[in-house]
């Protein structure tokens, strides 16, 4: 199996487990969505340790507009990873990837253009979950299951 197969079908070749992994992930990665959109105040002090009443009433709204920007962006990549697992399977290896990259590509920007944060907040440790399930998905979404026969 592949990044990118041949034809995009239902046809999944990978282990049941990355589906089950898949599923999880992007109920996870909904429900974070849907927070962002309509709880985007408290996820922004709270989850990720954004000090918002120390700014300015015009700077906490863009930040809040911002996180609530992303979570439709976010909304959008799940909308297409459940069209994936309920119909394209084939892509289900791709969709990791895309969601891998995703989270690896904020990381490096977070890196250079840091948000001032206080404390350690919770929202470090559940990214690093997700990142674990998206790895272990994708290595078992790309391995060929062998089923073996008596």
């Amino acid at each position: 199996m592949t990044f990118l197969p041949r034809s995009i079908d239902n046809n999944y070749r990978g282990y049941k487990i990355a589906l089950w992994l898949f599923a999880l992930l992007l109920f996870m990665k909904i429900t974070m969505s849907l927070n962002c959109i309509f709880n985007g105040y408290s996820i922004a002090t709270s989850a990720d340790g954004i000090p918002l009443d120390t700014f300015t009433h015009a700077c906490a709204q863009m930040i809040v507009s911002d996180f609530a920007l992303w979570g439709l962006a976010q909304l959008m990549i799940c909308v297409i990873g459940v069209i994936v697992l309920i119909r394209y399977r084939s892509a289900v290896a791709l969709m990791f990837a895309v969601l891998l990259f995703e989270q690896l590509g904020r990381k490096l920007i977070l890196h250079f253009l840091p948000i001032m944060r206080t404390g350690t907040p919770p929202g470090f440790y559940v990214n690093l979950i997700l990142f674990a399930l998206m790895f272990v998905g994708l290595a078992l979404s790309l391995l060929t299951r062998r089923d073996r026969q008596f």
